[in-house]
């Protein structure tokens, strides 16, 4: 019997992914531990290697195929002393099992409806009030109009090609939703001469502006703006759908609250310059001391060191940092575990080796998993100051700026320093006001007094 291959799943969450090509053909040999096919999860492309030994005989899923859910059978292996007359009833069994997945559930009987009593004695009906009349939404000031005053309704190009040809809308019948005059309407009625067909009264009367479904429960009414031929869609990768699932629903159900402290940073960027100075195969950025700063403050507020789960709060015992990285399509943050206590040059390496293989998509899910806390820093924009969005199950987040020269007083005197614009998010079912503010304090002080970090 030909051995099935099955989509992995590479993540404790995952529950589909996107088969994203296949490194082996059809006839290829294969051996146990060579590297199959590539697959992208919301965080990373990875190759999945082969279990067994054999001919791979028969591709079940395209390369490109998105939505894989995890277990579906993707491919047929032939071992040994198998040819391809066993492949026959294997396909078979394996377009049955991907269609009983994807068949819904049989809907149960409806239960039988319970006799209606008879009334004990006829009561007069009262008449129904007649209903109010639904108003229609106001037209903009800017919609044309017929002498009549009725309402015509065309997408911007339409109006504008229109008025370019000296065309009467209210004499052009629309092909667009709820009659909407669109770009090729115009071009019909200029290829007529002008004397396109009478506008039908029922579907002016219809005509609407188009509803947009956002998040549950929200509407609103919105132009039409598709059909002008001036949008095209944009293919949505796994992980740009996972990003906006996951923020949504984390600024959705997590109640966020933000503070801020200005930090100076001119004693961090002295140490970190007579660090460097004294030795050349590493360089310390930044953004290592800040991990390191982070870390610090967890250990000694280890209260922030939470996470959210259902009505559960756990703390962790490890002091980690998930650190942002942009990435092509989105971003990813891998984690500096036990950042407290590794040194500066080790987590420099260790950043700098992870945020180039998460570029390349390379991270494996034990480096981007996990932690309490997370750090994002777009001081290298110029950004001053943003709030950052938690990612759950984290129940908080920092976001730091760009280090500035601005006015300060110190002892009754005006002077400059470097300073940086620092934002705690926190989610307020794990994280008090004083609590993040404690934290806070706690980084700032470890900023400022940077040799404090190497104790």
């Amino acid at each position: 019997m030909p051995s099935k291959i099955l989509m992995p799943a590479l993540s404790p969450t995952m529950t589909e992914g996107k088969l994203a090509k296949w490194l082996k053909k059809e006839g290829d040999d294969v051996a146990a531990g060579d590297p199959i096919a590539e697959i992208e999860t919301d965080k990373a492309t990875m190759e999945v290697e082969a279990v067994d030994e054999g001919k791979l005989a028969k591709i079940l899923v395209p390369e490109g195929t998105e939505n894989v859910a995890v277990n579906a059978v993707i491919a047929l292996l032939l071992e040994e002393g198998e040819d391809q007359s066993a492949l026959t009833g294997a396909i078979r069994e394996a377009q049955q099992d991907a269609a009983s997945q994807a068949a819904p559930p049989e809907a149960k009987p409806a239960p039988k409806p319970a006799p209606t009593p008879v009334p004990q004695a006829p009561q007069k009906a009262e008449p129904a009030p007649a209903p109010k009349p639904v108003p229609l939404p106001a037209a903009p000031a800017s919609a044309a109009r017929s002498n009549g005053g009725e309402r015509v309704f065309a997408s911007p190009l339409a109006r504008r090609l229109a008025a370019q040809a000296n065309l009467d809308l209210t004499r052009i019948a629309g092909s667009g939703p709820h009659g909407r005059i669109v770009k090729s309407d115009i071009e019909a009625a200029k290829a007529s001469g002008g004397a396109a067909a009478q506008r039908p009264v029922a579907a002016t009367a219809a005509a609407q502006p188009t509803a947009v479904t956002l998040p549950p429960g929200v509407t609103m009414q919105v132009p039409a703006l598709l059909d002008t031929g001036e949008f095209e869609p944009v293919p949505l990768s796994t992980m740009r759908k996972v990003i906006a699932q996951r923020l949504q629903e984390s600024k959705q159900t997590i109640p966020h609250f933000y503070i801020t402290l200005d930090v100076e940073l001119d004693s961090l960027l002295a140490l970190r310059k007579q660090l460097n100075d004294r030795r050349e195969d590493v360089k310390i950025t930044v953004n290592d001391l800040i991990i390191r700063a982070c870390g610090m403050a967890l250990q000694q507020v280890p209260e922030c060191n939470v996470i959210w789960t259902g009505n559960q709060m756990f703390r962790s015992r490890s002091y980690d940092v998930a650190v942002a990285v942009a990435i092509d399509g989105g971003l990813i943050t891998p984690v500096i575990k036990h950042a407290d206590r590794k040194g500066l040059g080790v987590i420099s390496a260790e950043m700098k080796d992870k945020a180039e293989r998460a570029r390349k998509g390379k991270l494996l899910p034990e480096e981007y998993q996990g932690g309490c806390f997370a750090l994002s820093n777009l001081g290298m924009f110029g950004i001053k100051f943003f709030q950052a969005i938690i990612s759950p199950p984290h129940c908080s987040i920092l976001a730091v700026g760009v280090g500035e020269q601005r006015p300060v007083v110190k002892d009754g005197a005006l002077t400059t320093a470097t300073i940086m614009s620092a934002t705690l998010s926190c989610d307020h079912r794990a994280i008090d006001g004083a609590l993040g503010a404690k934290w806070l304090n706690a980084f700032k002080k470890l900023v400022e007094d940077p040799l404090t970090m190497m104790l």
